[in-house]
């Protein structure tokens, strides 16, 4: 008897792993493995959260009008080239849904997020990588893979898991040599860190072109990853496209209030960038000194590099680190064996992780 089977390469796709939360024994826990707001949502947001709860019985507005206003408010863009989704995750994937099928492929950097690969492998299509250099998306690498059967580009700017990032002229230079049919999607989840004046997020590009998208979201330095919301700018086809095939009600009624408030509340999103501003710069430092190499970080993480000897490589460092109440991310996945990546976290979370490594590495 013949049983359902999924499509071809389903089955080779390894779920995405998240970070670890848990850290059986110890006393304490700091997660700083999936590069969470250090502080955490916005005290207007969580009440605009619990306010939501007299009406879980309604439907949302499945065209989330109100939020879309207000992010084309905030961002001086036009709310109808916006496209909400649950999480910018959502957005990423139903782009590849929508314009990448069997037989195509989509091109990213070597070590860019891994969801794109996902997505691409989903729809039976081929996901490319390209090299990167000094750990940084390498346009010239990307436009090499280009073939005819290239759907999508992705860059992450700046880009998890590294923490580097590309200049804006630089994303107009790939932009500028890809086809017509080709998308470009700059994602754009860690953009409110940026602070570097050759930095754009590439709304801008949306606006000039018509096969260019940028996804952004709530999870990051708004706080709001437990209630899964992000953002697409897009030209209007592209926007049309995604809105006849998302759910009808993919964003819940808390979730676009919550994001609402949050928007509003640039005062916490001012503290939350001077806080990983200060700590990024004071883990940076301790790392430098106990002599462990690291990406300088344009985000709210730090990728670092470990020795490859027993004891002091980056397996045994994370396990040492985890008994210890410490959680990190393991980046295998990302093909950076000899790192961890580490959360600019809350300042107890980051003393006790330098103050572990310290124990580890101090030279004395």
């Amino acid at each position: 008897m013949a049983l359902p089977q999924p499509r071809p390469g389903i089955m080779d796709i390894k779920p995405y792993k998240p970070g670890g939360s848990q850290a059986p024994g110890a006393q304490e826990i700091h997660k700083l493995s999936s590069n969470e707001s250090a502080l955490g949502a916005s005290p207007k947001a969580v009440e605009a959260y619990h306010e939501a709860a007299d009406e879980l019985f309604l439907y949302p507005d499945g065209a989330s009008a109100k939020l879309r206003e207000k992010i084309g408010d905030l961002h001086g863009l036009d709310p109808s080239r916006i496209v909400c989704g649950a999480g910018s995750d959502e957005l990423l994937q139903l782009l590849v849904r929508a314009y990448v099928g069997e037989g195509d492929n989509i091109i990213q950097s070597a070590h860019g997020f891994l969801v794109y690969a996902l997505a691409a492998k989903s729809c039976g299509a081929e996901p490319r990588f390209a090299p990167e250099k000094n750990l940084t998306g390498d346009v010239d690498a990307m436009l090499d893979l280009v073939d005819d059967r290239t759907r999508m580009v992705f860059i992450a700017n700046p880009n998890n898991p590294t923490g580097t990032y590309i200049p804006d002229s630089e994303i107009r230079r790939l932009r500028e040599k890809l086809r017509e049919d080709i998308i470009l999607v700059v994602d754009a989840a860690y953009a409110e860190f940026m602070e570097e004046a050759d930095y754009a997020d590439g709304s801008a590009l949306v606006s000039e072109y018509p096969n260019v998208v940028m996804t952004r979201t709530f999870s990051k330095i708004y706080g709001l990853a437990a209630l899964r919301l992000g953002w697409a700018y897009c030209p209007f086809p592209i926007a049309d496209v995604l809105n006849r095939i998302r759910g009808p009600f993919n964003v819940t009624m808390a979730a676009q209030e919550a994001g609402i408030a949050a928007l509003e509340d640039q005062d916490f999103v001012q503290r939350n960038l001077a806080h990983n501003r200060s700590e990024r710069d004071y883990m940076q430092q301790q790392l430098g000194g106990l002599g462990l190499d690291f990406v300088p970080s344009h985000g709210n993480f730090i990728l670092v590099k470990f020795p490859q000897e027993p004891g002091h490589n980056a397996d045994d460092v994370q396990s040492y680190l985890k008994a210890n109440g410490v959680i990190v991310r393991e980046m295998g996945a990302y093909g950076l064996g000899d790192y961890l990546r580490v959360t600019v976290g809350p300042k107890a979370g980051n003393r006790k992780f330098i103050e572990l490594l310290e124990k580890k590495f101090s030279r004395d």
